[in-house]
């Protein structure tokens, strides 16, 4: 009996075992079907990344050998990792000797619109802690259009020691005004927007596509949902303005735009070049690069007309901080 009384006490006595209660797992996967060949590149693979909240993050990995900086990239809105620019870009930067991990965020594809913006920094969170399993040290962070406020909001809010730079491409400034005063440009249609995306909200209805349609500068009619409209959009509670995020990036940042984008006003860096040098900025230095362009398109946005250029500039830039 006193041996069966020990045995419980002692039992009792002992930390019970760690218990696992969220992960972030990645596995390297055949090529998608259908991927266009154009952008293959040096060493490269495919990875199933498993965000933190269970969240699947599809990813090209180009690992030329003996690559000390690793550059993970963000898509823009509703994007992928191998569309303009980041899939020539990733593949002439892995030409150059650059690791590049690009990915497929949750708003990517079919899914535009529909996402929370703060849920993306876990996407963002998973490809970073998935190039430090990879044995990589210096990371960089890249980010175009709508990835470019996403990457501002996750440099500002992580400082590890592995992340050197942060690179924007195609960046906007504040996109809640834009959203309101340059893409919709219709009184009637953004109150309406706010009331459903209200309604659904107190409904527990967040996530659903809302009934009323976002106005576009083409036009046309764009659904979305009433998590994207709260956190993206909408002035007084969307996240997404990067003259707040940036002057608190403690990382040199190098921001190009192509003088041909319809899609990114000429005057938008320069908000954030403000923001960034503005006094108390953590900023440790900023550079602004205008690639010329006698082209003038939506389709500019991607740098279709300046491949080599944006490769050059930013490979360029990234040598001159010694990476």
């Amino acid at each position: 009996m006193k041996a069966i009384i020990l045995g419980i006490l002692l039992g009792l006595a002992l930390p019970a075992a760690a218990e696992r209660a969220a992960s972030i797992d990645y596995e390297f996967v055949p090529r998608p079907a259908g991927l266009p060949t154009e952008y293959d590149g040096p060493g490269l693979r495919f990875l199933a990344i498993t965000a933190i909240d269970g969240a699947r993050v599809d990813a090209a990995l180009w690992q030329p050998p003996n690559a000390k900086t690793l550059v993970l990239m963000v898509h823009g809105s509703g994007e992928t990792y191998h569309g303009n620019p980041n899939g020539f870009l990733g593949k002439g930067l892995a030409e150059r000797g650059y690791a590049v991990l690009a990915i497929n965020t949750r708003q990517s594809g079919p899914r535009v619109n529909t996402d929370n913006f703060m849920d993306v920094r876990r996407d963002l969170e998973a490809a970073f802690y998935t190039a430090r399993a990879l044995g990589y040290k210096s990371i960089v962070l890249h980010g175009h259009s709508l990835g470019n406020i996403q990457v501002q909001y996750y440099a500002a809010n992580n400082w590890q020691p592995e992340i050197k730079a942060v690179v924007l491409t195609g960046m906007f400034g504040n996109l809640p005004w834009k959203s309101r005063h340059i893409l919709v440009q219709d009184e009637q249609n953004w109150p309406a927007l706010f009331g459903a995306a209200m309604t659904q909200l107190r409904e527990g209805k967040a996530a659903e596509v809302m009934p009323v349609q976002m106005s576009w500068i083409t036009g046309q009619k764009v659904p979305m949902t009433a998590q994207h409209f709260l956190t993206y959009r909408w002035e007084n509670s969307s996240a997404a303005d990067g003259t707040y995020w940036i002057r608190r990036v403690p990382y040199p940042i190098l921001m190009v735009r192509d003088d041909g984008d319809a899609i990114v006003q000429p005057f938008e860096p320069y908000m954030l070049l403000s923001a960034a040098s503005t006094s108390g900025s953590l900023v440790p230095g900023i550079e602004y690069v205008k690639l010329p362009n006698k082209e003038r398109g939506p389709a500019e946005h991607g740098f279709i007309h300046n491949r080599r250029q944006l490769i050059e500039t930013v490979v360029g830039w990234l040598k001159e901080q010694n990476l």
